[in-house]
């Protein structure tokens, strides 16, 4: 569905990405980890066709991204910034709406209608449908872009960073949401913080520092506690836990000595 090949991107005489290598199909989900500044939303902005890359490709359904208008890729693929402001005091509802824009031959029907109320519903965000966008808290601001994507229909969705404002039970509803989209067929590419939800929903790992990358592949390979003191210049340790996978934590020398 998805791949990119040597993939950097530059500005000025520094590279903010270099060298990434990846691929995507239907039904995985791909977490992008690595600590601030190490090039995880850049990659995600060289994804979805928002920056082209100075060196290397991007290729969707085997075509270059370039290769799309962008009601075409619209209809393909859906974006989460970090960047949510809404200049015009539009209701959740109507933020909601606007996944349909690429779908749409004039005005929206009683079918657009129908899936974006859906959409609200899939993201526990409709009883918030006639308050001004404004007025919403980060997390419910969330919860409605959320509904947004899921009413654009696209094959994949690129996040970045979807469980930032949200409290532990939206971001783990969210996250299972995506999850459940990646079982339907769909790709997800999420920039996340939280190793743990990635070990929980990821099927492969980006582990990203300083625009390169330093480790590719599943979570249980990646999310070494010595990779990720390489990565993130902090000890960390994993501690087991009957019947799931390890927790991992930031474990300070002096935790560990007792100190």
């Amino acid at each position: 569905m998805l791949e990119a090949r040597n993939l950097g991107y530059r500005v000025g005489g520094r590279w903010l990405l270099k060298g990434v290598d990846l691929s995507l199909e239907e039904g995985e989900f791909l977490a992008v980890l690595g600590p601030n500044g190490s090039g995880k939303t850049t990659l995600l902005r060289l994804l979805s066709g928002e920056l082209r890359p100075t060196q290397g490709e991007v290729r969707l359904r085997e075509r270059p991204l370039a290769a799309y208008d962008s009601q075409a890729l619209a209809r393909l693929r859906a974006v989460l910034s970090q960047n949510r402001e809404v200049a015009f005091p539009y209701t959740a509802y109507e933020v909601a709406l606007l996944g349909r824009l690429p779908h749409l031959r004039g005005r929206e029907g009683p079918e657009d209608h129908r899936k974006t109320q859906r959409s609200l519903e899939r993201t526990r965000a409709l009883p918030l449908k006639d308050r001004p966008f404004p007025s919403l808290s980060g997390g419910e601001a969330m919860r409605v872009e959320a509904a947004r994507l899921l009413a654009q229909e696209p094959t994949l969705f690129l996040l970045d960073e979807p469980t930032n404002h949200l409290d532990p039970r939206y971001a783990l509803e969210l996250l299972l949401l995506f999850r459940a989209l990646a079982f339907e067929g769909r790709g997800v590419v999420a920039v996340l913080h939280d190793l743990n939800l990635a070990a929980l929903f990821a099927d492969r790992v980006l582990l990203l520092k300083e625009g390169r990358p330093v480790a590719y592949g599943p979570p249980a390979g990646v999310l070494s506690p010595e990779l990720l003191e390489e990565v993130y210049e902090v000890p960390f340790q994993a501690l087991g836990r009957p019947g799931g996978p390890s927790l991992l934590l930031p474990w300070p020398k002096e935790v560990a000595h007792g100190a």
